[in-house]
């Protein structure tokens, strides 16, 4: 098996559909960008990097709490339909796209915010594992991580969800804010600095 799934395996999905995992429709994917969203410990962030964007429908609401987004995908059709999307939204002035892979080096930041959406189970443990301990030390200290993956088995992704969520959670520097988890969905939130939470940040009367 090579290190994560190829690009053309994407290119072949995108070629039947313009949105093959119906991310623009299904209330599923609606209530899991809330959740991450909600997740999210800061109000505001600077700048976010999306690895695995396909058509921007998380990458639009990213926008919304980010001054700036980089977002990437190996799919040159999932980025004109993010392009498509972002420019609808009045919000394409905020977001550079480019086409690239998460195994890729990534794009200079400094990155306070890495939103891992449905693309870490496509590398293999150690390809990922590998990434990680590349790339996060680069992120900004204090940079909050948020990983949200599909629990159930998909026989062509090397990675379950919850295998790829064991790989994050080992990656040094990253502490755990928190973590939601149903029988289909689980979303993790890590920070880079001292993990406090939401209401310490904040200077909550009794928060620790």
């Amino acid at each position: 098996m090579t290190t994560r799934l190829p690009d053309a395996y994407f290119d072949r999905i995108y070629a039947g559909a313009d949105d093959p995992w119906a991310l623009s429709s299904r209330w599923y994917e609606q209530r899991k960008y809330a959740i991450t969203l909600a997740l999210l410990p800061a109000r505001r962030y600077r700048h976010a990097f999306e690895p695995g964007c396909s058509i921007g429908t998380l990458t639009a609401r990213l926008a919304r709490r980010c001054d700036h987004v980089t977002a990437v995908d190996v799919a040159g059709a999932a980025l004109r339909g993010a392009d498509a999307r972002l420019r609808q939204g009045g919000c394409r002035d905020r977001v550079t796209l480019t086409r690239s892979s998460f195994d890729a080096p990534w794009p200079d930041g400094p990155f306070d915010l890495l939103v891992l959406s449905e693309v870490a189970y496509y590398l293999r443990a150690d390809a990922l594992a590998a990434v990680l301990r590349r790339e996060c030390p680069r992120l900004q200290a204090g940079a909050t991580v948020v990983a949200a993956h599909w629990r159930h088995e998909v026989a062509d992704y090397p990675l379950t969800g919850d295998a790829a969520h064991a790989v994050i959670a080992r990656t040094p520097g990253l502490r755990s804010l928190g973590c939601y988890e149903d029988a289909d969905v689980i979303v993790e939130v890590f920070d880079t600095g001292d993990a406090r939470s939401v209401a310490a940040r904040e200077g909550v009367p009794g928060a620790c």
